[in-house]
């Protein structure tokens, strides 16, 4: 199946299942002693959302103590059988079901926090988060558009306890996964391996997941091939057969009124020839339910509740068929007992290592997880390991497997780099009106270049048009494989322009042209934080662009610029445009010294300060921000600070105003709105407002409450997928105001 729907659908393949213990009054009667009961299968379609019926006929089975000796599942099917398979109960997988944030499975990017420090940092500078690839043939784009990383460590975690068993008759109920061969389009039934790659691959719908390599063969969604598997479960020995359809049924005419109606159609016209082949496979002892799941989509994810009581509702119907499939308290007891292998304690790790197609990744594979030999697995550690490898955007996917050594049992950990990769491309807009006249636009692109060499170096070219045209190249390059140290020359040139005002009179614009060249040596600090140490030489000019230059300004300065610097930064912000948590913190020097070439000396300062607290849907935000030329004459244009703009003083056109030295505090406010929080199109939309105290002053002497300028804005912002959207209207103390249309980053 190749529609989102069907896709999604093995996405919530990834759900669990949910049956819970019976009460006593609820066992069915014993056994006749002595009778040999028969062995049933289990056999679980595909269906996405729609499968988590299947957990609904699991309570069913459970309640009424009916075992399952063997299950065949396909996509959503594979994924629930295989948690069952593995010896979770009832009641564990109804808890992991029910707590897993499935949007967020759903997604690849790893939450803000757990990103590279260079990675978040990318993020505050480009918008579109669309992963481009390219190279001498062109874009290239991801092989789905979820690689499933999130996903896959669910299931990971979920299934250590049967991480070793590659055989899957071995496990506490034999299981059978169902697969197609992309390559070829022939069916591949699972039945050994790794488990959650097999679940995986039965699910990984086409398009929308990326495929699975397992074998020397890429595999897709089993429901291409076959999405109710009943000859498999008759080839496992099997004597009744209880089957469970949750794909799509067609509908009649007048249901088909929507265009997700019409994908739903079409995707059980599709599987409907192949599953009435199977159909045909039953006998008079075995056992069909069909939940009644109507127009239900294969992507609602969101029906939890009203999909399991569909599943068990359809079980509920048939009990008199499973009475006789029934035993009593004493077999149950000891079904169970034979199921519970997971209550064994985690082995001890002896050893780390990386698999055959990740070696030329050991050494980082080392340092990430390295720690977790000589102690008893620990999942949680593991599960950190892991995100920080994939946090550094290299790689598609990261997992890791329990293997055995001899009689060692250690880690192999899987480290695959993006198949689009190793060079990417991103762009960024940023447009801003205020309806008056004044609007700005740049839009630009960044070119990175990964793995350059086997340290792990990158080289960074990004290259801006419009109001501020740039031109920025980076070569960064660390110091060792896994070396936290670093060395970064780099190369920027740049125009932008300002203006000079006094009392509310624009006296001149200049245009500051600036070419300069630099170095830097500086350490990662974990994944939240940077320090730089720099040398910079630089050269350019002042050009009055507008105006009559007044109180000394001149028309043109030429300027040479040679400093030292000093940098640290520190980034735990979950969000960049609407956080709600955590914080950004930047302190900077720039000494210009005669020595080093530069027309005079003198010292720069600024500080950047944001920290963002929430409670429900409100969010508020805290921001400072401040900077000082220290001996610096007044003809320094080109070191001068900007403020106005949206959160910049809002009720001033953008950069309107320009000085030595600055200071701005906000507080803003911002609420989640639409319906349960959803937003407008299912795009996060908030309402908020901001107070903004701040202002430029010529001498440091100046600056003050006394002299600082309050200004205010009131906002809707939508958080897209090309950046923030913003609508705003924004006020200053003097009565003046400004309007806002801004698609893109506030800096």
């Amino acid at each position: 199946m190749n529609s989102p729907q069907r896709l999604f659908a093995a996405l919530l393949a990834s759900s669990m299942l949910w049956p819970t213990l019976a009460s006593a009054s609820d066992l069915p009667p014993a056994e006749s002693p002595g009778k040999p009961r028969p062995r049933i299968g289990l056999v679980l379609s595909g269906g996405g959302a729609r499968g988590l019926a299947h957990v609904g006929v699991l309570k069913v089975l459970e309640r009424m103590q009916v075992p399952v000796d063997a299950i065949a599942g396909t996509s959503m099917g594979a994924v629930v059988g295989g948690l069952y398979a593995s010896g979770m109960s009832a009641s564990e997988i109804e808890t992991l079901v029910q707590t897993l944030d499935w949007r967020s499975a759903f997604l690849d990017r790893s939450p803000r926090r757990d990103l590279d420090y260079r990675r978040k940092q990318e993020e505050r500078q480009f918008l579109v988060r669309l992963p481009v690839g390219f190279d001498r043939a062109g874009f290239r784009l991801p092989r789905g558009l979820i690689q499933g990383q999130k996903l896959t460590q669910v299931l990971r975690q979920n299934t250590l306890p049967v991480a070793t068993i590659e055989d899957f008759d071995r496990l506490p109920i034999p299981f059978r996964a169902v697969a197609t061969d992309i390559e070829t389009g022939h069916i591949v039934v699972l039945a050994s391996g790794d488990l959650t790659g097999a679940m995986r691959a039965s699910m990984s719908a086409p398009g929308v997941f990326s495929p699975v390599e397992l074998g020397g063969q890429l595999l897709v969604d089993g429901g291409l091939v076959n999405n109710l598997p009943i000859d498999i479960a008759r080839s496992m020995g099997v004597d009744v057969v209880i089957a469970v359809d949750a794909g799509f049924q067609p509908q009649p005419r007048d249901e088909l009124d929507s265009a997700i109606a019409l994908s739903n159609q079409m995707i059980a016209v599709m599987l409907q020839r192949e599953t009435e082949r199977q159909l045909a496979l039953l006998g008079d002892g075995d056992i069909l339910i069909k939940p009644d799941l109507g127009s239900l989509s294969s992507i609602e994810f969101n029906r939890v509740g009203p999909l399991l009581r569909k599943g068990e509702q359809a079980a509920q119907s048939l009990e008199s068929r499973f009475r006789p499939l029934a035993v009593g308290a004493a077999p149950w007891q000891a079904y169970l007992a034979r199921r519970n292998i997971r209550q064994r304690p985690l082995p001890q790790v002896e050893f780390v290592r990386a698999d055959r197609d990740s070696s030329a990744h050991a050494a980082r594979i080392e340092s990430a997880l390295g720690a977790l030999a000589g102690e008893p697995l620990n999942p949680g550690q593991a599960a950190r390991g892991i995100t920080r490898l994939y946090g550094d955007g290299t790689f598609e996917t990261v997992d890791y497997r329990l293997v055995h050594a001899g009689e060692l049992a250690g880690v192999e950990v899987s480290a695959r780099r993006k198949s689009w990769g190793p060079n990417y491309v991103r762009f960024g807009l940023e447009l801003q009106d205020d309806f008056e006249g004044e609007n700005n636009f740049n839009a630009g692109m960044r070119l990175l270049f990964t793995e350059v060499n086997r340290l792990g170096a990158e080289f960074q070219l990004d290259m801006q048009v419009g109001e501020e045209p740039t031109l920025f190249a980076e070569f960064y390059q660390p110091l060792g494989p896994a070396s936290r140290w670093f060395v970064a020359p780099r190369l920027r040139l740049d125009r932008r322009s300002f203006d000079i005002i006094s009392n509310e009179v624009r006296l001149v614009e200049y245009r500051v042209r600036s070419e300069e060249a630099g170095f830097d040596f500086g350490r990662e600090l974990g994944n939240w934080g940077e320090v730089r140490l720099g040398l910079l030489r630089a050269a350019g000019s002042n050009n009055l662009r507008v105006g009559d230059p007044q109180g000394g300004l001149p028309r043109r300065v030429d300027f040479e610029r040679g400093e030292i610097s000093a940098r640290f930064g520190l980034d735990r912000l979950d969000s960049v445009y609407f956080p709600r948590h955590g914080e950004i913190f930047s302190l900077e020097w720039n000494g210009g010294r005669a020595s080093l070439g530069a027309d005079y000396d003198s010292d720069r300062v600024a500080v950047d300060w944001l920290l963002a607290r929430s409670s429900g849907r409100n969010s508020y935000v805290l921001w400072l921000t401040g900077g000082s030329n220290v001996s610096a004459p007044a003809s320094a244009v080109q070191d001068f600070y900007t403020l106005g703009g949206l959160f910049n003083l809002s009720g001033k056109v953008a950069d309107s105003i320009a000085g030595p030295h600055f200071a701005i505090a906000r507080g803003i406010y911002y609420r989640r709105i639409g319906r349960g929080g959803q937003g407008f199109l299912n795009v996060p939309t908030y309402a908020g407002a901001s107070l903004e105290l701040g202002n430029v002053w010529d001498r440091r002497s100046e600056m003050g409450f006394d002299s600082a300028r309050v200004n205010g804005a009131g906002f809707i912002g939508l958080d897209t997928p090309l950046g923030p959207v913003y609508f705003a209207v924004g006020f200053d103390e003097g009565g003046g105001s400004s309007f806002y249309l801004l698609l893109g980053r506030i800096r």
